[in-house]
């Protein structure tokens, strides 16, 4: 049975053992293919151990997304790169692979391999997956419908960053509420500074972080993308210059406290925190597939840790947003706050 023949319907086990057991199988599920992606029941569980591991094992090499039905887990879950209840709940899913299968297949890829690795590493790795992709057909259809002709103009009088001290508490407010407290290079290169003080000044003992406004923000400013000289260049402007690097450097001096919209790299960047707090109506949502992009400020790692890759990798390939009961629930945020 060819994949295609069930596009969207979740495949028993028995044939993916079949595939498994096929060393030309893997080339059925690629983002080259018809079939970018596999959805399979994984229900049905009573394999033995050495079927089990098979399956394991090619699915870890699978060059796209798998997503595994299963109500409660089995021994193939752990290793699937999204688990869900029902195949209903998969559609979103399969759209966001469908309208960027190169960057969906990047995305898992990336999940798996950094799973275990410390967060400088994990960074790195992120960054230079994020430059792959900044160089792909997926990104530059999305650039060439969207690129815009100037950078967004923002008329919010003070730094990109307003920095107060209150003794041994600095407390860090973005401050481009006119844009959304949108991630531009003024304010990344305005964290950067206000964190690299953190971790030189020993008498800074707590970071309050927030943002003016209707939002915390929402993400990097789309005004900007596709500026970058060229990939290259980008990945080590951001191994330089990435805020997340140093939040996560100094995370357990710090409280971010988020509301509104957090989108990409408005969860990204705060979910390094040691603690989130969020206001109720705050919420958090991962858009960057639809660009032909992944998380690339850092919340590759920072959200994995937080929530695990299995309900990442289901943020970024849905676009779905999250609301902060349900961001609670998971851990993307530690507490939920009617004020502060």
């Amino acid at each position: 049975m060819s994949a295609a023949d069930r596009p969207s319907q979740p495949v028993p086990l028995a044939q993916v053992l079949t595939w498994a057991s096929d060393s030309d199988a893997r080339r059925i599920f690629s983002p080259l293919s018809a079939q970018p992606f596999l959805l399979f029941d994984a229900s049905d569980d009573d394999l033995p151990e050495p079927a089990h591991a098979r399956i394991r094992a090619w699915l870890r090499e699978l060059p796209c997304p798998s997503i595994a039905i299963a109500a409660s887990p089995t021994a193939l879950t752990p290793v699937c790169d999204v688990v869900l209840d029902h195949a209903s709940e998969a559609t979103p899913l399969l759209e966001g692979i469908r309208h960027s299968p190169i960057a969906a297949a990047v995305l898992a890829q990336l999940l798996r391999a950094i799973e275990t690795l410390p967060v400088a590493d994990a960074l790195t790795a992120e960054s230079l997956a994020y430059a792959t992709l900044q160089a792909g057909p997926e990104f530059h259809s999305w650039l060439a419908e969207n690129r815009a002709a100037a950078p967004a103009i923002h008329n919010d009088p003070g730094h990109a960053v307003v920095m107060e001290r209150d003794e041994d508490c600095l407390r860090l407010e973005l401050n481009r509420p006119s844009i959304r407290n949108g991630m531009s290079v003024e304010m990344r290169d305005a964290l950067v500074e206000a964190l690299q003080l953190v971790l030189s000044d020993d008498s800074i003992r707590r970071v309050r972080l927030s943002g003016r406004g209707k939002c915390f923000s929402t993400g990097g400013d789309l005004t900007e993308f596709g500026t970058a000289p060229d990939p290259a260049t980008a990945h080590v402007v951001r191994s330089l210059a990435v805020p997340g690097r140093y939040l996560a450097a100094c995370a357990a001096q710090v409280e971010a406290r988020v509301h509104g919209a957090c989108i990409g790299s408005g969860i990204e960047f705060p979910a390094f925190a040691g603690r989130v707090v969020a206001a109720p109506d705050a919420w958090f949502q991962l858009p960057e597939l639809g660009f032909g992009l992944i998380p690339g400020a850092g919340g590759c790692v920072s959200i994995a840790r937080r929530i695990g890759r299995q309900r990442t990798a289901w943020m970024a390939l849905s676009g779905q947003r999250i609301k902060a009961p349900q961001a609670l629930e998971w851990g993307l945020v530690d507490a939920v706050q009617e004020s502060w």
